[in-house]
C-alpha cells in the first residue's frame, strides 16, 4: 500500500511540527544546545546524501528523511530515553496517518536507536540518521554567545567554523570535515564528549559497508 507520508508531508503537519518546536524549548529550559528544526532538517539532508549516494532506492531515502525530522520530540517528554519515548509518540503518529506497518517499524526503529548510549544501526535508516545526527557540529547550535557561560558542549560546538559531510572519490568512506577554532577549544576536547558518537558513526558506516573517517584543520584525525 502507498503511503501519503513525506518529509514534505510532515514538515506541513501542524502537531508534529509542535512537537519539535516544544522538544527544542524543552532543552533550551535544560541549557542544551539548539535541537529545533535547523538541526533535523540538516538531519534530513545529511542521512539523504548518505543513502542516495549509496544506491538506495527513493523511498528508503524518503523513510530516513521522515525518521530524521522526527528523531528528537521525545524530548517533549524528558531528556532521558527520549529516543525510546520519541519511537512511541512516533509510532502514534504516523500509524494515525495510516502510514503501512512496515514503514513504521523502519522509521521508529531507527528514532529509537539513534541515541548513543542505548542505540545501534539496525537497517540502513537507522545507519543514516545515527551519522546524520552525530557529525552535526557547529557554531549556530550555541543558543548564547556569552563565553563565561560556555559549558564544553558549547565551546566545542562554538569553535566549529565550518562542518560538513561529504563522501570520497570512490564513495568507499564518509568523510566527517571540521575547521575547529583551537582558541575556543582545543581538539581534545571535541573527543572528550563526542567521543562515543564517533564510536557510533564508525559502526553505522561499517553497517552501510563504508568507512568512517574524520579531518579535522586538514589533518586525518579518523
Amino acid at each position: 500500500m502507498a503511503s501519503i507520508v513525506t518529509y514534505k508531508y510532515i514538515k506541513q503537519n501542524p502537531d508534529i511540527m509542535e512537537y519539535i518546536r516544544r522538544a527544542d524549548k524543552a532543552l533550551e529550559a535544560l541549557g542544551y544546545t539548539e535541537h529545533s528544526f535547523a538541526h533535523v532538517e540538516r538531519v534530513a539532508a545529511t542521512s539523504s546524501l548518505i543513502l542516495s549516494t549509496l544506491g538506495y532506492d527513493e523511498r528508503t531515502v524518503e523513510l530516513a528523511r521522515v525518521a530524521s525530522i522526527m528523531h528528537d520530540i521525545g524530548n517533549v517528554i524528558n531528556r532521558v530515553d527520549h529516543a525510546q519515548s520519541g519511537a512511541v509518540m512516533a509510532f502514534r503518529l504516523l500509524d494515525n496517518l495510516s502510514m503501512p506497518a512496515n514503514e513504521i517499524c523502519s522509521v521508529i526503529s531507527a528514532i529509537g536507536n539513534h541515541d548513543e548510549g542505548t542505540g545501534q544501526p539496525l537497517d540502513p535508516i537507522s545507519a543514516a540518521l545515527i551519522i546524520g545526527d552525530k557529525t552535526d557540529v557547529r557554531r549556530s547550535r550555541v543558543r548564547h554567545t556569552d563565553f563565561l557561560t560556555f559549558d564544553i558542549h558549547d565551546r566545542v560546538n562554538y569553535a566549529v567554523e565550518e562542518s560538513r559531510i561529504r563522501f570520497n572519490e570512490d564513495n568507499t568512506s564518509i568523510i566527517l570535515e571540521l575547521r575547529i577554532d583551537t582558541e575556543i577549544s582545543p581538539v581534545m576536547e571535541y573527543f572528550e564528549i563526542f567521543m562515543e558518537r564517533m564510536i557510533l558513526c564508525r559502526r553505522a558506516s561499517e553497517f552501510l559497508k563504508v568507512n568512517f573517517e574524520m579531518i579535522i584543520n586538514g589533518s586525518k584525525i579518523l
